[in-house]
């Protein structure tokens, strides 16, 4: 076991926290930028690892990149990667302002590579985190034991990882090998034999599930593919500019301000701009796919809307999904070999949060507006979530679009935080 002293430590190296070690980086302050240090659980950088498919796009526009909404000309912008990779004409030409998201995934780990004083620990995962607690109960830094043992202490502590994946009660007693999130489908998918013909129900109504439902088509061409929809079926996210303006870095503001009933009202009438919904070209893919099966056959896939699962269970070999029409009121069963869940994430605090706040004995988990969580005025060190505050930050919280500016928020407290310390140091 070893144990390291670092300033500022950011749990995984996804686009929040690359985001905010490229900020740190270009800070001016050599001292904070040497003492950070992200930790990766994977032993490289991936932007969505297991939705990696060729043909997937980004659904945001490459200029709400890491940097360029708040330095357009910092060496890490997305055009200057094309630049540096030799494809930037090629890129203009495809006429765009969405990349593939292998392209935006090999993005981040370009900046990874790039990044000249922050460092990153591959293959490291955060089993504990526990506060550092002084002798007057102040909070003064955290100790983070990671699965191999070792121990990181910091002063300041950035939780990136992204949501937990939400599993519905309805699948909990399915075993483990017949049950994929969308989180685990490009690894858990490879494992399968490609000619197989498969059963497999896909869940779920959004842009991951989607993904999955199609993907299949290709990664086991000999399956049988249902999607299971519990509105009146596939839908367009919401692409209106006037309320892309939400998702402004100056929405969060005034977001911020409301009372917490306006917060809830504004999430739930953007809930179609982000989780409901497909892109449009998508959209318009997966019809003519079926459309298409419909006309020359063979039909192998099918959409059921309007239906909702509200039992499963293995029966004989098979998985038994009890299907009820929202329509008609009636349940049918549906068997199958394998189901696959695109249901989203855990709408609460990642649990590494939840239990790092039992630790430090507070019972609900208040952020500020610079997203650093509320210890009280005693204590010298902090804890900042990325990615999981959209009740009071705006749905823009868990997407791309605001990384740029967010990274500035959290860096100016982290300065003004050391420099109020080096004050108080003078003082005395």
């Amino acid at each position: 076991m070893t144990v390291r002293e670092v300033g500022v430590l950011a749990i995984g190296a996804g686009p929040a926290n690359l985001a905010l070690a490229v900020a740190i980086e270009e800070s001016g302050s050599a001292e904070l930028a040497d003492g950070t240090l992200l930790l990766e659980q994977s032993p490289d950088v991936k932007w969505q690892r297991d939705l990696l498919m060729p043909w997937a796009r980004s659904q945001v526009s490459f200029l709400k990149d890491l940097v360029t909404l708040r330095n357009p000309s910092s060496r890490f912008t997305f055009l200057n990667f094309l630049h540096e990779q030799g494809r930037l004409d090629e890129f203009i030409n495809l006429g765009t302002f969405h990349p593939f998201r292998w392209e935006f995934s090999d993005y981040l780990q370009w900046v990874a590579t790039s990044l000249r004083r922050v460092r990153i620990r591959y293959g490291a995962r955060a089993a504990q985190v526990d506060p550092v607690v002084e002798a007057d109960g102040s909070v003064s830094g955290w100790s983070v034991l990671l699965t191999d043992g070792d121990v990181i202490r910091c002063r300041d502590l950035v939780v990136g990882g992204g949501r937990d994946p939400r599993v519905p009660d309805v699948f909990a007693g399915l075993p483990a090998d017949r049950l994929i999130h969308s989180a685990q489908y490009r690894t858990r998918i490879g494992l399968l034999p490609k000619d197989e013909p498969l059963r497999a129900v896909v869940v779920g109504g959004a842009q991951s599930a989607a993904e999955m439902f199609y993907a299949l088509h290709e990664n086991l061409p000999q399956s049988r593919v249902t999607m299971v929809v519990r509105s009146v079926g596939l839908q367009n996210y919401q692409t209106s500019k006037f309320v892309n303006e939400r998702f402004f870095p100056s929405f969060v503001d005034e977001f911020y301000d409301s009372p917490a009933e306006v917060r809830a009202q504004v999430l739930d009438e953007m809930r179609l701009t982000n989780y409901a919904g497909l892109a449009p070209p998508f959209l318009d893919e997966l019809y003519t796919m079926l459309y298409r099966q419909k006309a020359l056959g063979p039909q192998r896939s099918e959409v059921r809307a309007m239906t909702e699962v509200v039992g499963a269970r293995l029966e004989d070999g098979d998985v038994v999904l009890d299907l009820r029409d929202r329509m008609s009121g009636k349940t049918e069963p549906l068997r199958c070999d394998l189901v696959l869940l695109g249901t989203g994430y855990d709408p609460r605090k990642p649990a590494l949060v939840r239990e790092l706040a039992a630790r430090v004995g507070i019972d609900e988990v208040a952020v500020s507006r610079a997203h650093r969580v509320e210890l009280g005025e005693s204590a010298r060190g902090a804890v900042y979530l990325q990615g999981v505050n959209e009740e009071t930050h705006g749905i823009a919280d868990s997407l791309i679009s605001v990384l740029a500016h967010r990274s500035h928020d959290i860096l100016t407290d982290l300065l003004a935080r050391r420099a109020a310390a080096g004050g108080a140091r003078s003082a005395r």
